[in-house]
């Protein structure tokens, strides 16, 4: 149903009602006028015709004619009433408009024939001789209480008409004066009435928007003044009560919001009640979006799911292991305990997360870690090992074995020492960056990668590779220049070790907007794009058989990675099989 405003509700009634009530006034006014003014032309009309009748009467009596007709035409001359004296036989003796000679008898006339009998006649009717309405009233001349003659005053209804059609028009013009004059008084009164409801209506709005310091203002009507103060008086209580609860929800909020937790409650419908930003991350959900609904409609883990179910049947608090499959994958540790009412009775169950993914990844690594420095260790060991029993076991006095065995001993003890001076060099990488105690100073990017060459050259002339460098003499950035000169000579190291002999190696640095780059670029045999995500992992080789032959220990490029992250930078790798590789360092603006 359309609504409609209160002002307009009443006020087509009230001008209804103006209207009609003055309307039917004029017309009762206008009616009665219209009898009061015939009433009053019938007196007048009479009264002329008395008058007339004291005049002409001698000179009917004397029997002057020409003179009486005479009186006549001058008695309407002066009164513009006409007047007509007709005898007791009907003829016209004198009349003040026409010629009495040439009017036909008057005797049959309702007036005349009306005051023949001694009574006023009246009559209202068309007149054949001046060819219009009139009205007409005789009255008898007596003598001797004999009726001898009839004296008759007329008008023309016409100018009857026409005084009560100015009339009416007089009373149309009034009535549309006081008809707009009454709209206005009435839309000023019904403004004054409904102004106060628009305020209370503006205040109401306010108080729904929240605006509940603001105060209504109080009218002097008792009614509207009652409810201002009524609905100022509520106001002030919700206003008291909304504080509370928002400063009860902002401690509650403030709790969950910094508990490294995530927290959410469900009802025993398992629809959710609360959850906070944490959990919302954890399982993938918009807080706002996901209140009041069903943990299974907006969260597809059907481990989450049956534990859910299994919480609400349980009356001791459970916990579990949930591992989510996705991007990123997470392992979560879940506790439940129940959620319980004002009067004790179960409301559902609260969950309560613990994000385990990066422990459980540092478990792997360390087992992994510890597995591959394992295996790592074992194999120049067991090859020493080996070669020692063999000596000892009678080669020593054959000279040719005697000289192999001792070079494969020396080989493996060189492979075990660098193995664990890059194990040494990798941890004490690792604990400057956790301290924040790296080193940084300003220098010539130009004397950090030739030095990186320089240490390279004598593998680089083996398998006669030529290593060329780009870079602008002014460039500078913030290094520790020891480690950067190590992190790049590992990436100029691999990129000889890994290209074909006779090739070359690209060093380039230049400044982006974004910060400084750093590329090593080879030609050699490339690299599948299934390894370069974990291509910076401890011991990760591509072809295990060719790493440990050219002599690595697979912990170059976890040097490298962890010198760049201590820069504040990053390390990205661009690689076609057959074609060759680009390593590329990214040293920030401002380090």
């Amino acid at each position: 149903m359309k609504r409609r405003k209160l002002f307009w509700r009443i006020y087509p009634y009230y001008f209804v009602i103006i209207v009609v009530s003055l309307a039917l006034t004029a017309f009762y006014g206008a009616r009665e006028m219209r009898a009061m003014y015939i009433d009053e032309i019938t007196i007048t009309l009479e009264a002329h015709a008395q008058i007339a009748e004291r005049l002409l009467k001698p000179l009917l009596l004397a029997g002057d004619a020409t003179r009486l007709d005479q009186e006549c035409k001058e008695f309407a001359s002066l009164s513009n009433i006409r007047i007509t004296m007709v005898n007791a036989d009907g003829i016209v003796l004198g009349d003040s408009d026409e010629d009495p000679l040439t009017m036909e008898n008057h005797g049959t006339r309702p007036e005349i024939v009306q005051a023949s009998f001694g009574e006023v006649g009246l009559t209202t009717r068309y007149s054949n001789t001046l060819q219009t309405t009139m009205m007409y009233v005789a009255v008898p001349v007596r003598e001797n209480d004999e009726i001898v003659a009839v004296v008759r005053a007329a008008v023309p209804v016409s100018a009857v008409e026409d005084t009560l059609a100015s009339f009416y028009q007089d009373i149309m013009i009034g009535g549309v004066v006081i008809v707009v004059l009454a709209a206005l008084v009435s839309v000023a009164v019904l403004r004054r009435l409904t102004g106060p409801l628009r305020e209370l209506r503006d205040g109401a709005s306010r108080f729904a928007d929240g605006d509940l310091g603001a105060r209504l203002p109080v009218p002097d009507t008792e009614e509207i003044a009652d409810l201002s103060e009524s609905m100022n008086s509520m106001a002030a209580q919700l206003d008291e009560r909304i504080s509370i609860i928002v400063e009860q929800r902002n401690e509650r909020e403030a709790i969950l919001s910094s508990m490294s937790e995530g927290v959410l409650a469900l009802d025993t419908d398992e629809k959710i009640v609360s959850l906070n930003r944490v959990a919302a991350d954890l399982l993938g959900l918009d807080p706002e979006q996901s209140r009041g609904k069903a943990i299974h409609e907006v969260a597809r883990i059907p481990s989450l799911l049956e534990f859910v179910e299994k919480a609400l049947h349980s009356s001791d608090p459970t916990e579990v292991e949930i591992n989510q499959q996705g991007m990123p994958d997470r392992c979560l540790q879940t506790h439940a305990a129940t959620l319980k009412d004002s009067s004790g009775e179960r409301a559902g169950v609260v969950l309560v997360f613990n994000d385990i993914t990066k422990l459980k990844k540092l478990e792997s690594v360390r087992r992994d870690f510890v597995a591959n420095v394992s295996h790592e260790l074992r194999t120049p060991i067991t090859a020493i090992t080996g070669s020692v029993e063999t000596l000892l076991g009678g080669a020593q006095n054959n000279p040719e074995d005697n000289k192999r065995f001792l070079e494969m001993i020396a080989r493996h003890s060189d492979r075990l020492n660098s193995l664990v001076d890059d194990l040494l060099l990798l941890a004490r990488f690792e604990s400057e960056v956790e301290s924040d105690d790296v080193e940084l100073r300003r220098s010539r990017l130009s004397d950090v990668l030739q030095a990186s060459i320089q240490a390279c050259q004598e593998t680089a002339r083996q398998r006669r590779v030529v290593v060329t460098c780009s870079c602008d003499p002014g460039l500078e950035a913030n290094v520790n220049q020891g480690q950067f000169e190590h992190a790049v000579s590992n990436l100029i190291d691999n990129a000889i070790k890994y290209s074909e002999e006779g090739s070359s190696v690209t060093v380039k640095a230049i400044a982006t907007v974004q910060g400084i780059m750093v590329s090593v670029q080879d030609y050699g045999v490339g690299i599948a794009a299934e390894h370069l995500p974990r291509l910076f992992e401890r011991f990760y080789r591509v072809e295990k058989s060719r790493s440990r032959e050219a002599g690595g220990t697979g912990l170059g490029l976890a040097i490298v990675k962890h010198v760049v992250v201590a820069h504040g930078g990053r390390v990205s790798v661009d690689s076609t099989p057959g074609e060759g590789s680009t390593f590329n360092i990214y040293l920030p603006v401002r380090q």
